[in-house]
Formats: C-alpha cells, sequence, structure tokens
C-alpha cells in the first residue's frame, strides 16, 4: 500500500464510520461529533486525493469538506 493509498483509507473510513453510526441511530447528523467525522474525513480523503492527482474526487472530497466546514460554523455564526 502506498501513502496515498493509507491515507486515502483512513479519509474514507472517517466518512464511512460517521455514515454508518447516522444509519444506526449511534449518532445523529445534526451533532458536531458526526459533523467533524465528515469534515475531517473529507479532508484528508481531498489530500490522498491530491497527491494522486485525480481531480474528480478533489472536487467530490473538497466540496463535502467545505459543506461540513459550514455545517460546523453555522450554529456560531447564528449566535453572533
Amino acid at each position: 500500500m502506498t501513502f496515498p493509498d493509507i491515507i486515502g483509507t483512513i479519509g474514507v473510513s472517517l466518512l464511512l464510520l460517521a455514515f454508518f453510526m447516522n444509519l444506526f441511530g449511534i449518532i445523529s447528523q445534526d451533532k458536531k461529533a458526526y459533523i467533524l467525522m465528515n469534515l475531517l474525513g473529507a479532508a484528508i480523503a481531498c489530500y490522498a486525493s491530491v497527491l494522486i492527482g485525480f481531480v474528480p474526487f478533489i472536487i467530490l472530497e473538497g466540496t463535502w469538506g467545505f459543506v461540513a466546514l459550514i455545517a460546523l460554523v453555522r450554529p456560531i455564526i447564528k449566535k453572533v
């Protein structure tokens, strides 16, 4: 396994873990932990995609991470 493979596996595993935990009712999609798992998983998977130069997944994971970041900061902005 190459370095990008290992990094990508970690990122995708975080995303899948969040998905399965939500699917089985272990964690709600509006919890910070769920959003953080999506943000970190997408960022790590995006980095792996950059390492291998695969633009479609760079766009996919970058967008996923950006949306998760918005979901994370939105409650903070609403309080201000």
